[in-house]
């Protein structure tokens, strides 16, 4: 893995088809593993990327199953060890500050995605890109507990 955050270990570029979606929970869990992050972990971190990408097809591409989508995975390794994921997308811009949760007293399917999303992940930014599109950055910190626990599994 590569020492230098600002430098993506990995790319993915996908069209926003549901079909791929299992592909992609799979290489993050995979990513999440290399980085240091237990089983646990890793689900939720793919969990947590899965519930970002359905956001992306059905809000921002409207359901389209040709629309772009990249992801990059980093590891942090400096002072915060972790995972640093970014994902891109050519949809439609929205505000970042009206991007949140329903109400979680509003009892009824969906509309939890972004409200998993931050409770899983440590740091959480979207921002408008340039031209077209969103971009998320997501990052999981890699606490002492679970680089113990892994180092102790690998042992």
């Amino acid at each position: 893995m590569s020492p230098d955050a600002s430098q993506p270990t990995v790319r993915l570029e996908i069209v926003s088809h549901p079909s791929l979606l299992a592909a992609a929970r799979a290489l993050v869990a995979t990513i999440a593993q290399r980085c240091g992050f237990d089983e646990i972990q890793c689900g939720q971190i793919s969990l947590a990327v899965d519930e970002a990408l359905c956001n992306i097809i059905r809000h921002g591409y409207n359901c389209r199953d040709d629309g772009r989508i990249l992801i990059s995975l980093s590891q942090r390794e400096a002072q915060s060890p972790g995972i640093e994921i970014v994902i891109e997308d050519d949809a439609l811009q929205v505000d970042p500050d009206t991007i949140r949760s329903r109400d979680l007293d509003d009892i009824r399917p969906g509309g939890l995605g972004v409200h998993i999303i931050r409770e899983i992940m440590d740091e959480v930014s979207y921002t408008r890109r340039d031209r077209r599109g969103m971009r998320l950055t997501l990052v999981k910190h890699l606490h002492p507990v679970a680089a113990a626990h892994n180092s102790e599994s690998n042992t």
